[in-house]
């Protein structure tokens, strides 16, 4: 039994000659759900490299989901190229277990909506790799090491790189943060919202809510937030790396989300921050508790 087997019990392994094991996590595994979406949410990175890999960028694959009669694989294909439709090609790089209408080596075509993970390596680092990070994150840290010895990559908390905009949570830290470095308090303003914000804070106290209240405290959270820009200065993200490690949903409207930034000295910082969905996109709110 392989290195990977030691660290799953009740999750299906299969072995392969002169290959690694594959794990097969539930399908309602959390991590492997949300590795999957992030990996979505972020394509558009592999994709732009892809095109135009940067130094140090040597190595580029896709996950992608292949069905045969009703049994379901998810394998990952080398050497990836998109058509102008945003179709995906590339070759079959794991000799198929589950699935009878591929085989190793061969050269395929999938619509991007198949597409559930890629991964670049860059100066022997992972970016990306959404699944293999969730596979880790399973597995005892004292056994992560040597995970990592044999997938013979570094596999650090990563870079996410999220498009800075309001269609996600995620995102929406992102504007926030890219206010700060352009030193733009009317941007970063656009990117709170103080009265979800003032509300939040009221609904933990004991007492009915009135409109007048939560409009007046909303009016109070912006005044002292431009006070603090004023009196200290935009917080400085420059050069910062930004891993977002968790999203814990309250409702659909309010998520707090877990961001890691890791800094030139190698030191690192943990958040986490409310965000909240309007009718405008996401907004950001405060730092959790």
């Amino acid at each position: 039994m392989g290195l990977l087997s030691r660290f799953f019990g009740k999750n299906k392994v299969v072995e392969r000659s002169a290959e690694p094991d594959l794990v097969y996590i539930p399908n309602e595994d959390e991590r492997m759900n949300w590795a999957m979406e992030k990996a979505g949410l972020t394509l558009w990175y592999f994709e732009n490299s892809l095109k135009s890999p940067s130094a140090g960028q040597e190595y580029f694959s896709i996950k992608v989901m292949i069905e045969d009669e009703g049994q379901v694989e998810h394998i990952w294909l080398t050497a990836p190229d998109f058509d102008e439709e945003g179709n995906l090609f590339g070759e079959v790089g794991n000799e198929p277990v589950q699935v009878k209408n591929v085989k190793l080596g061969q050269k395929i075509g999938v619509m991007r909506t198949l597409i559930s993970d890629w991964m670049i390596v860059e100066h022997g680092r992972l970016i990306g790799g959404y699944t293999i990070r969730a596979i880790r994150e399973g597995i005892p840290e004292t056994e992560r090491t040597s995970f990592d010895e044999s997938i013979g990559l570094l596999i650090d908390v990563g870079i996410d790189h999220f498009k800075a905009d309001f269609d996600t949570p995620e995102g929406a830290i992102l504007s926030l943060e890219q206010a700060y470095q352009e030193k733009d308090i009317d941007k970063a303003l656009a990117c709170k919202d103080f009265y979800q914000e003032a509300k939040l804070m009221l609904s933990s106290l004991d007492f009915q809510m009135e409109e007048e209240m939560i409009i007046s405290t909303s009016e109070a959270l912006a005044i002292s937030f431009v006070s603090y820009i004023e009196k200290e200065g935009m917080p400085d993200f420059s050069n910062i790396n930004r891993a977002f490690t968790n999203r814990e949903k309250i409702n659909d409207n309010y998520w707090i989300i877990t961001e890691v930034c890791t800094y030139p000295d190698g030191g690192n910082s943990v958040q986490r921050l409310q965000t909240y969905k309007t009718a405008q996109g996401w907004r950001v709110l405060g730092v959790a508790g």
